[in-house]
């Protein structure tokens, strides 16, 4: 069964907000950005969902807003991947949103991610207790109207990430109140431990809670066992995601060298489902940028 494209649209994601560099193969200069993203766009990825690190040494771990630095990565990426679509991060705890949207009018993406919703963000480990403080990801209908004009200014197209099914359901809820005109764009985040899990049967039935004709794909967060979900996806029509930003394994459970190794993966997700990768200009196309 499936209601989506034809071609599978792949988006990589390239580096994540804090993962340390010291330890993990994520990209953080804006060289290796660039780098990152081209490997990601020659194995098949025309989508390239960016997040921007400090460039202090020491510093890389940690997030930027500056607009200048987040425009400079995004050209990087875009001289790197001529044809390639810019999905920009806009995810920021708390009610000032200033920040992300001075960064979004300097790099003018084609896409930016709209958390849809408020999440209890968690995770224990096993000895019991929490892998961090828990956090409340807040994303009130005040921030998300904020959020979406900004978009509409900088000609950037909403995709609605949805960590929880209430998540899912309320994008219907901000259609038909006018907060977005346009058919809405899901992106069903699955594997944060207080969210949605990934779970392939789960993913069948979130297909029925979007508003119907409307395009969608998943971000699959955890190991080896989140590429049983990804075929899911692909065989049902959606778009695919993946990235050093969501895992660091390969589906027969080696550790990825990079987003290349991810993307060939997901191109070979995407060829068994019986579904060709979209070129840069197929995707343009496809999603009207």
């Amino acid at each position: 069964m499936s209601d989506g494209r034809d071609k599978a649209i792949i988006t990589c994601a390239v580096t994540g907000v804090l993962t340390d560099p010291q330890r993990h193969p994520v990209p953080v200069s804006v060289d290796e950005m660039a780098a990152s993203a081209k490997e990601a766009f020659d194995a098949g990825a025309t989508v390239m969902h960016l997040h921007f690190r400090r460039q202090e040494p020491g510093q890389g771990h940690l997030p930027t807003w500056d607009p200048a630095l987040c425009a400079e990565i995004s050209e990087a990426v875009r001289a790197a991947c001529p044809g390639v679509v810019i999905n920009m991060s806009t995810g920021v705890m708390g009610a000032d949103v200033s920040a992300p949207c001075d960064a979004m009018r300097a790099v003018k993406p084609e896409i930016a991610a709209c958390n849809a919703g408020t999440l209890n963000y968690l995770k224990a480990r096993s000895n019991g207790t929490w892998a961090w403080p828990p956090m409340v990801f807040d994303n009130p209908v005040s921030k998300v109207v904020e959020m979406l004009k900004v978009m509409k200014e900088t000609g950037a197209a909403p995709e609605f990430e949805c960590f929880d099914v209430g998540i899912v359901r309320s994008v219907g809820l901000f259609h038909d109140t006018g907060m977005t005109s346009d058919k809405p764009h899901y992106n069903f985040v699955m594997g944060v431990a207080s969210g949605m899990p990934t779970d392939p049967r789960l993913l069948r039935l979130l297909l029925d809670y979007r508003r119907p004709g409307c395009s969608w794909e998943v971000t699959a967060i955890g190991r080896q066992e989140i590429w049983a979900l990804h075929q899911a996806a692909a065989e049902l029509g959606g778009d695919l995601r993946t990235g050093v930003e969501d895992t660091f394994y390969l589906p027969n459970g080696e550790r990825t060298r990079g987003n290349g190794d991810l993307i060939e993966a997901m191109a070979t997700v995407a060829r068994q489902a019986g579904r060709e990768v979209a070129s840069p200009a197929e995707t343009r196309e496809m999603l009207g940028c």
